[in-house]
């Protein structure tokens, strides 16, 4: 079963193609009310750890540190049955996962979908 994650910006407007929309922040995106934003599920506990996300600061010289340790983040037992979730949830939908940072190079949605595919990829077969 191949699984089609995106990744998009909170500020962007949905679209039909985004399927299942997760936001992905542990902070609700700034000046976005809870009416505005379309998701299906807030999956807060996906995110950076906050000492993680304090320590990145979204400064691209720290990009390799942060992707390496939020990757390892991202293999506890807890972060790995959320991700079972999405994809029952998904139900072979399309994955977007909602992100607000400014950077679309360098943000926990590029990490995530990336690991969320290889688990896709382990446990979906």
């Amino acid at each position: 079963m191949t699984v089609i994650v995106h990744i998009k910006r909170a500020y962007e407007a949905s679209a039909d193609g985004d399927g299942f929309r997760v936001l992905v922040d542990r902070l609700w995106p700034r000046g976005l009310s809870k009416a505005t934003l379309k998701y299906d599920k807030w999956y807060k506990e996906l995110a950076p750890s906050s000492e993680l996300r304090k320590w990145f600061g979204h400064q691209p010289e720290r990009w390799e540190g942060f992707r390496r340790d939020y990757t390892a983040e991202l293999q506890s037992e807890q972060a790995q049955a959320l991700m079972g979730e999405i994809l029952d949830e998904a139900q072979g939908r399309v994955i977007t996962l909602v992100y607000g940072a400014h950077d679309p190079e360098h943000n926990q949605a590029v990490v995530l979908s990336g690991v969320l595919a290889a688990y896709a990829k382990r446990h979906r077969s």
